[in-house]
């Protein structure tokens, strides 16, 4: 999809979104993604070299490869969504292979699923694209309905099963969070250990984030410091779902602000709010993929090319779409990542 085509499914809203310039966080303070981005952040860390190398088989693989920016095809809404619900729209997301032939024929950077899925497909796929195991899972099966995430396997199978990474869930703000946060540091330490990279799904979890009939969970605030606390335990690469809204902290009474978190640090430009969640990623040294999102339908592309540009323009790394993808016809599925990707890849759309 050529820049034209891209502008025009902003509509009404492409101004706003391509002309917009950040004045809260200057992008000179930013670690940009790029080419040489493993060399430029994660050679100088305490990551070892078999991490430096699955991590660059992560960003030199798939349509963007060389760009420093990542599409990653997430499809382990079986577990989390129920197996039905996800996979009635298109049923033959049942069967993982076809799991691993969209992420492939998408053009997608990785593919990041469940140990089943991936269990039966490691030995034809993990070759042809870098496989990120789903560590940790909510299930929906018990009654009544509980948010936790739990382990479902260990780093040293998703290391046999030829994984370049790892990914897990801390539900922040939950009363689980603690548990999550040890087991996951645990988890991320030994992948390391074991050359595979790390990717965090920072996600907050509390009922009383919702108040007044606002909900908080997508606030700026709530989620930049779920990125900071996913980065301190050594995630490589943070997932975050787009900001909506700030003041999270404020309206709900509790943690710690300061007022320049929300008159100097952020606007309600949805592209300073996303890069409010880029600085708490210690600047974009772990780099910021948001979520694609749920399927709308008829809406999906214009949201997900809407959601990269505000990605890219703040200074982020990429996305992780898998229902808007995956609830379709497979051929559509391949062209709306591939629209996705075109974002990362149009010189046009620059840094805000």
């Amino acid at each position: 999809m050529n820049y034209e085509n891209l502008i025009s499914l902003l509509g009404s809203e492409a101004e706003d979104l391509l002309q917009h310039d950040c004045k809260t966080f200057s992008r000179d303070l930013l670690h940009l993604p790029g080419p040489d981005f493993v060399d430029r952040i994660f050679m100088q860390s305490d990551r070892n070299p078999q991490v430096l190398r699955n991590l660059q088989a992560l960003y030199s693989h798939g349509r963007l490869a060389g760009t420093g920016y990542l599409s990653i095809l997430p499809i382990d809404q079986g577990i989390e969504h129920t197996a039905g619900a996800s996979f009635a729209p298109n049923p033959i997301y049942f069967d993982p292979e076809n799991i691993m032939r969209l992420a492939i024929d998408g053009g997608c950077n990785a593919v990041a699923t469940t140990f089943g899925g991936l269990g039966f497909m490691a030995r034809k796929y993990a070759h042809k694209i870098p496989f990120i195991v789903k560590l940790n899972h909510n299930e929906l099966l018990t009654y009544p309905t509980k948010y936790d995430q739990v382990m479902f396997g260990s780093v040293d199978k998703a290391w046999n099963l030829g994984a370049a990474a790892v990914g897990a869930t801390v539900y922040f703000g939950s009363e689980e969070s603690n548990r999550q946060l040890m087991e996951v540091s645990e988890a991320f330490e030994r992948a390391h250990e074991l050359g595979m990279a790390t990717i965090l799904w920072c996600y907050t979890r509390n009922s009383a984030f919702k108040k007044d009939g606002v909900d908080y969970h997508t606030a700026a605030d709530l989620t930049g410091q779920a990125n900071h606390l996913g980065v301190t335990i050594h995630a490589d690469i943070i997932k975050q779902k787009l900001p909506e809204k700030n003041g999270g902290f404020t309206a709900i009474g509790f943690s710690k602000s300061d007022k320049r978190m929300y008159d100097q640090l952020a606007t309600d430009n949805p592209i300073d709010l996303t890069r409010y969640q880029v600085a708490n990623c210690y600047m974009g040294r772990a780099g910021l993929i948001n979520s694609g999102g749920g399927s709308e339908g008829e809406a999906d592309l214009k949201e997900a090319v809407r959601t990269a540009i505000i990605n890219k323009r703040a200074g982020g790394m990429g996305l992780i779409l898998g229902r808007r993808a995956f609830q379709r016809e497979f051929k559509e599925g391949v062209a709306l990542l591939h629209a996705v990707q075109d974002v990362y890849q149009a010189k046009e759309i620059t840094i805000a």
